[in-house]
């Protein structure tokens, strides 16, 4: 069951000190234990405007994150603190308060630029805090959104023929929250009432001019419309008129607050709770608090070592990890029902098979749910490699268990038999047929016990075998016999000494063929599913592309509303790049379909193990069609 974390008080996740951000490990180890998905929400604006009030009121405290009472900024990196989500108790809900933006006494500045960037990277909800209103100052201030092309990568290589790497982060970014504090304006235009997402928009809006100065300005808005497609905006009153009472703002009762601020806290909270959904990667991979912390650690270490943040090289080391712990699941789970379901020795092979088929179909579709990226099919590989071994140690078992009872049991059956031999009851006249009596009755006997498994023939054969020399003794000691009917006897026990040769081979066929056929319908399961995975796997693909199409679309209509008929016609050749793409992606399922279909025609041949299956046909076919 997937186990979520309500700390008490934040952690410090990313440090900030003497210029050099590094990764809390304690902070890591708390992430690593919540295997729910998480929502993460992260803030970012300039220092000393209230972020960690506003974080803290999600976090459902008064007290928290450090709230300063200076002019001195009190968050430094960004800290971090994980709770039960208020009305989704199945997510744990991630709060990321980020060290203000812009603080004169830093050293670098530079640092800014970074906590901006992973807060972006590492969040599904990015609200940014500013103070008074949206205004080209304060869109200047936002200067860190320009940056982002050059702070972050979507892809880890770009071919000549692409689209530009920003265009992609439409796909991966989070939802756009801008948090106006201490408003002061009346919510109209044109002296006509206007919502806070209209206000927001209108402020958005690129300043008509082709000059260097109003290109500038128009900069962090146009990053604002391309890179965030969803936006929302929420404007506060000032919490209270008493400015003594906003210094220790977290001591001062509710009651005492604004009353429009309380509202608006109010309505700020609920559509965090409520519209904010589970950090999802590209195609969508969803982020578990394990996850998270894998992203970050992979982040920070880019920064560290002079690269940028890449995302595709942030999903490829998070598959290594995450793909290697799926074959252990997976496994354990085959092992572990295995072990339930099975009661050995059982009564035949394909009782055994049957069990390994049903485990088997259920490993790999846990396997598929907890796997991602696994292009090459090297780990599913593993996984097949890994389960065929371990079906083979159960066949062995069953096998071992198998003999062991039927020789206990033989051995109880046949005492008095053995005890007869060693008496020499049978070396008397008539005693051969006396000795085929006896030994007879312990066939039927033997034959009589239940649940003696698959070796319940070759250990009777065996025993028979042991009994050859014995009996040839006795008949050629048995006076009563003439020597004609001796060689009668003995040619009879030859022909059934032959015909029990024969169908203890028979049996060994049948359980070969047994065999075959359950490695064939190991390949075709892992192959179906396999397919039903790479088909859901194009279709978030297809989905991610049509909701870009449809975001550049309106962004087109949008300039050419606005009279910018340079930007809308430059547009034109991006828009057709992706419906290219669009198209692309659409032909390579449809191949994808009949690939598989053609693979599950293809006759099984005997290969030693799936892996020579696998090998040659996944490696091969299953590689072009994921490029």
């Amino acid at each position: 069951m997937a186990s979520g974390c309500n700390m008490t008080a934040p952690i410090c996740l990313v440090e900030n000190e003497k210029e050099q951000l590094m990764v809390n490990p304690k902070a890591v180890r708390v992430l690593e234990k919540i295997t729910q998905p998480v929502v993460v929400v992260a803030i970012v604006g300039m220092y000393r405007t209230g972020k960690s009030y506003l974080m803290n009121q999600l976090a459902g405290k008064n007290h928290g994150f450090q709230l300063g009472s200076t002019v001195r900024s009190q968050t430094k990196g960004i800290w971090m603190w994980c709770v039960t989500h208020p009305t989704k108790p199945q997510f744990t809900l991630v709060l990321l308060d980020t060290e203000g933006l812009g603080d004169v006494e830093k050293g670098d500045p530079k640092n800014d630029s970074w906590i901006f960037a992973l807060s972006v990277l590492l969040s599904n909800t990015f609200v940014y805090n500013s103070m008074g209103t949206i205004n080209q100052q304060v869109l200047e201030q936002l200067f860190y959104v320009t940056e982002l092309t050059e702070l972050i990568r979507a892809k880890s290589t770009r071919m000549s023929d692409e689209m530009e790497d920003s265009n992609e982060f439409v796909s991966f970014f989070p939802d756009f929250v801008w948090a106006v504090r201490d408003f002061i304006l009346e919510l109209k235009l044109d002296d006509q009432p206007i919502t806070e997402d209209e206000y927001l928009e209108n402020a958005l809006k690129l300043v008509p001019g082709r000059n260097l100065k109003i290109q500038n300005a128009n900069l962090p808005r146009e990053c604002i419309r391309h890179f965030f497609p969803k936006r929302k905006c929420f404007v506060f009153d000032r919490p209270t008129k008493e400015n003594e009472f906003l210094v220790h703002i977290e001591d001062l009762p509710e009651d005492q607050l604004d009353c429009n601020f309380r509202m608006q806290s109010q309505k700020f909270r609920s559509y965090i709770f409520t519209n904010a959904k589970p950090k999802t990667l590209r195609e969508g991979i969803i982020v578990t608090g394990k996850r998270l912390g894998t992203l970050v650690e992979t982040y920070v270490n880019a920064i560290n070592s002079g690269a940028v943040p890449c995302l595709e090289n942030a999903v490829t080391t998070l598959a290594q990890q995450e793909n290697s712990a799926a074959v252990q699941k997976a496994s354990d789970h085959y092992s572990q029902h295995m072990a339930q379901r099975l009661s050995l020795p059982t009564d035949t092979l394909q009782e055994l098979l049957d069990v390994h088929a049903a485990c088997e179909r259920e490993a790999i579709a846990v396997f598929m749910e907890l796997s991602f990226k696994d292009d090459k099919q090297e780990f599913q590989k593993n996984l097949m490699d890994t389960i065929e071994r371990k079906k083979e140690e159960f066949i062995l078992q069953n096998e071992e268990a198998s003999a062991k009872y039927c020789q206990t049991k033989l051995k109880e059956i046949s005492k008095s038999l053995m005890e007869s031999i060693s008496r020499g009851t049978f070396s008397v006249p008539g005693g051969h047929n006396f000795y085929l009596e006896s030994k007879k009755k312990v066939q039927q006997d033997y034959k009589l016990v239940p649940k003696k498994g698959i070796k319940a023939n070759e250990v009777l054969q065996n025993f028979l075998k042991s009994q050859d020399a014995i009996e040839k003794s006795i008949l050629h000691s048995d006076k009563a016999l003439t020597d004609g009917e001796k060689a009668i006897a003995a040619e009879r026990a030859a022909k059934e000494a032959a015909e029990q040769e024969q169908e203890q081979l028979r049996q060994e066929q049948k359980e070969q063929q047994q065999r075959l056929e359950a490695r064939e319908k190991s390949y075709k399961e892992n192959l179906a599913q396999l397919q039903e995975k790479m088909e859901r796997e194009r279709d978030n693909l297809i989905r991610e592309q049509e909701k870009k199409l449809e975001h550049m679309l309106k962004i087109q209509e949008e300039m050419l509303n606005e009279g910018f008929k340079n930007k809308y016609k430059e547009m034109t050749m991006e828009i057709q790049q992706l419906k290219e793409m669009m198209e692309t992606t659409k032909k390579e399922k449809s191949q994808a379909a009949d690939f598989f279909n053609s693979l599950g025609d293809m006759c099984f041949t005997s290969v030693p193990g799936p892996v020579g299956i696998v090998a040659g046909v996944f490696s091969k076919g299953l590689s072009s069609i994921m490029k």
